[in-house]
């Protein structure tokens, strides 16, 4: 038994940064071609292009503003014609802020966070998903996280924001399970990318104390997830908000 994604097409938002791009290469190396979509950073997209291109799969990069309707219409026309309908969407981009305590914390944080949590997810639904209802297929996944289920003070921006895409996304699978589309989250604990250059920040190690697997996640271990969560082998899972933090939150039934 093998994670087998050949003959697939594989959008991954937010591909430019560390977890994007582990999946971007994760999904071909399981055979899948990719269409990389970057807000600014297209040095790195263009590198993970290149690098999935010399595994022998296609990648092309696409820029687009997640939060903008015509910027990710123009961006599914674009896929379209050059590369054609994906089947499994990854939702991972989101806007990055300084988190504050409520009382101090920007109103405009709190916009941020419902357009690049919530509205990503709509507006990519919109563009994508139906075509996915015409084949009878597909797979959206969507990057949520831990600090949904804790809360901790000055989260509560991004809490909001990814809470309000929990109840889109489950709302979706109800809606489009009919039609052999599912709908999961994964959702990472504090995550070691290569932008730490091998270095941990401070806090990490008392983070990982609190973890039951006493480490912190990679962003191999998302990749891992992501990549099951879009193959056949998952085609029984949907509606699913999966941690991938070592169990340091544990939803409960």
């Amino acid at each position: 038994m093998k994670i087998d994604l050949a003959q697939k097409l594989v959008l991954i938002t937010g591909a430019s940064g560390g977890i994007g791009r582990t999946i971007a290469k994760t999904c071909a190396t399981c055979g899948a071609d990719v269409a990389l979509h970057y807000y600014k950073d297209k040095v790195s997209a263009q590198k993970t292009a290149d690098d999935i291109r010399n595994m022998g799969r296609k990648a092309q990069i696409f820029q687009a503003d997640i939060t903008s309707a015509e910027e990710i219409n123009a961006m599914k026309n674009e896929i379209f014609a050059s590369m054609g309908a994906p089947q499994i969407i990854v939702n991972n981009a989101v806007i990055q802020y300084e988190w504050k305590n409520i009382l101090e914390q920007d109103l405009k944080d709190y916009e941020s966070q419902f357009r690049s949590c919530v509205m990503h997810n709509v507006l990519t639904i919109k563009a994508f998903v139906p075509e996915m209802v015409k084949n009878k297929y597909g797979r959206v996944i969507a990057m949520n996280t831990e600090c949904a289920m804790e809360m901790h003070p000055t989260q509560s921006a991004y809490v909001a924001g990814k809470r309000g895409m929990d109840g889109l996304l489950k709302v979706l699978a109800r809606e489009v399970g009919e039609f052999g589309i599912t709908v999961n989250q994964i959702a990472p604990g504090w995550t070691i990318t290569e932008k730490f250059n091998g270095k941990l920040p401070d806090g990490a190690e008392d983070y990982a104390q609190t973890v039951p697997l006493k480490r912190m996640g990679t962003d191999q271990d998302i990749a891992n997830a992501a990549v099951f969560l879009a193959s056949d082998l998952a085609g029984f899972i949907t509606g699913a908000y999966i941690p991938v933090c070592g169990g340091n939150v544990m939803p409960t039934i």
